[in-house]
This record gives structure tokens, C-alpha cells and sequence, in this order.
């Protein structure tokens, strides 16, 4: 059972998202993602001027005249929130917690969505997947969501994106907008990946710390892996080691925007230090360019 005190920052947590939802990206999410495709409705026989390229072979071959296929713009999406509770997200040097971003940018896409009479689902995951909220629609529905990634007791250690990935390829049939937000510490999982991007719609959220890009001269510190548990000791103030740290941050960093290149994934990169606004408003409004 939750706290009174958890219950009022969820309260609290909820009506900001859906202050952000309603405010600042409820236009910029319909330019992005409505009217994104065509859905299949019925076949009728062929008229002068149809275009060629609908005819249905198949169904003309049947009847011994030409059939054209009709479609309609697809109104109702589906969204899948993929949300990493792994321990390594509880982790925070200056402002927030990555799993606090994750929340709310998952609060406010989950707000989105509803607001615009679409689905919300999240498949929550840490080294394995620990729960699936199957799409639906309501606020009733989101608050069950952020209720869901705030719970306590549920920072277990590990990240596999992978299975993660794999199961949503098997349990949602129905081409859907996917988010797949984590800090995406873990390996593995590019050709997964690759097979839901050609099925759904995918975007990578990436969230992390500065702490994690570079190394601050504070002497020597023990730090513990929360993946592995892992300890070590670091004397942060040699500058060899601080180098070696960037290098290591910026070889991880070439290497997801690699895997989101070779799989045709769009990227967005979240810090904890900063408002996550402007780079999901410069998302949706790049994407409703392209559009």
C-alpha cells in the first residue's frame, strides 16, 4: 500500500504532466503523429480516373473485372510506453533521479495520447519484463500508470532491452507509436530493435546524468555498479582516469547513435539537469516537418 506522502507526489506528479500534456505539446503531437497512415476500409469496382496503383489484383482476378481498394486516414493510434525501472535509473547527482525524467516524459506522452482520444499502454521492464498494461483509454487509465512506475520495491538490478523488445513484437499485434524510454545501459539488443522498428513506429528516449558524460575532480570515491553490484575505488582526482571516463561516455554515446542510425529509429536525449520540454517540442515539431 502506498504512503500518504508517495500519494501526494503522485498527485502532485500527475497534474503537472497533465498541465504539460494539455499546454505546451497537444499541437505539436497531432502534427506529429495524426493522419500518419492509411488503413485498409473496402474494395469497389473501378472507375474512370481511379488511381492504377489501388487496383486489387487479386479480387479483380476473381470477379473478371477491375477492383480499386479504399482506405481511410487512421484516427485512433495506439501508444506503448517501454519503461526501464532498472536500478541504474535511481541515480542522480544535481537535480533529479533518471527514473523522476522517465516518469514524467512518460506521464506526459501517456496525457498525450488520451488527450487525443488514442490508447496508452507501458510494458515495465528491468532485467526481464515485470508487468504489461495492455492500451486503453482515460485518465483513470494514466493514473494507473504513473502509479505503477512510482511504486516502490521495484528497482531491480540489470537491463535487458532485448526481452523487453521481444515481447511487445509478440503480444501487440497492431502497428502502434512506441516510446522506449531508459538510460540504455545494456547490449544486445540492436536486432530486436531493428524488428520493431519495421513493425511499429519507434522512438528511443535516452536519459542520463552529467556525471555520466564526465567525471568531477571530488578525490577518492567508492562507487557500486547498481546492475552488477559491483564495487570499486576511484581516485576521480587523476586526470587519467576522468580522461578514460569521457572517452568511455562518448564511445557509448557514438555507439547508440549508431544502432538508432543503422535501424531508423529517432533519438531524443534527456538530461536530468535540464527541462526535458524543449527537446520533446523540438521532436514533435522536426517530425511534423518531415510529415
Amino acid at each position: 500500500m502506498l504512503s500518504k506522502d508517495l500519494i501526494k507526489t503522485i498527485q502532485k506528479f500527475h497534474f503537472r504532466t497533465r498541465h504539460l500534456a494539455n499546454e505546451m505539446f497537444a499541437g505539436q503531437y497531432t502534427s506529429a503523429f495524426k493522419g500518419r497512415g492509411m488503413e485498409f476500409a473496402e474494395v469497389r469496382e473501378y472507375m474512370p480516373g481511379d488511381d492504377i496503383r489501388t487496383i486489387d489484383w487479386n479480387v479483380s482476378a476473381r470477379f473478371g473485372r477491375p477492383f480499386v481498394k479504399m482506405f481511410h486516414e487512421e484516427r485512433e493510434l495506439t501508444v506503448i510506453l517501454l519503461i526501464d525501472l532498472s536500478s541504474s535509473n535511481m541515480f542522480a547527482t544535481k537535480k533529479r533521479f533518471k527514473r523522476d525524467l522517465i516518469a514524467e516524459v512518460a506521464g506526459t506522452l501517456a496525457f498525450l495520447a488520451i488527450k487525443t482520444n488514442d490508447k496508452v499502454g507501458a510494458l515495465f521492464f528491468t532485467s526481464s519484463v515485470d508487468k504489461f498494461i495492455p492500451p486503453k483509454k482515460g485518465s483513470a487509465h494514466v493514473w494507473r500508470l504513473i502509479k505503477e512506475i512510482f511504486t516502490p520495491g521495484e528497482y531491480a538490478p540489470g537491463t535487458d532491452i532485448e526481452s523487453a523488445l521481444t515481447y511487445l513484437n509478440r503480444t501487440v499485434k497492431r502497428n502502434s507509436i512506441v516510446f522506449l524510454l531508459s538510460d540504455f545501459i545494456d547490449s544486445g539488443y540492436e536486432k530486436a530493435l531493428r524488428i520493431t522498428s519495421r513493425k511499429h513506429d519507434l522512438t528511443m528516449i535516452r536519459v542520463e546524468d552529467d556525471a555520466e558524460k564526465s567525471l568531477p575532480d571530488i578525490g577518492p570515491v567508492t562507487f557500486t555498479d547498481p546492475e552488477s553490484g559491483e564495487i570499486c575505488h576511484v581516485n576521480t582526482s587523476n586526470r587519467r582516469v576522468r580522461r578514460l571516463w569521457t572517452e568511455e561516455s562518448q564511445k557509448k554515446e557514438r555507439e547508440i547513435h549508431r544502432i538508432c542510425s543503422s535501424c531508423g529509429v529517432s533519438l531524443i536525449e534527456l538530461n536530468t539537469n535540464k527541462s526535458a520540454i524543449k527537446p520533446l517540442m523540438r521532436y514533435f515539431l522536426e517530425r511534423g516537418r518531415r510529415r
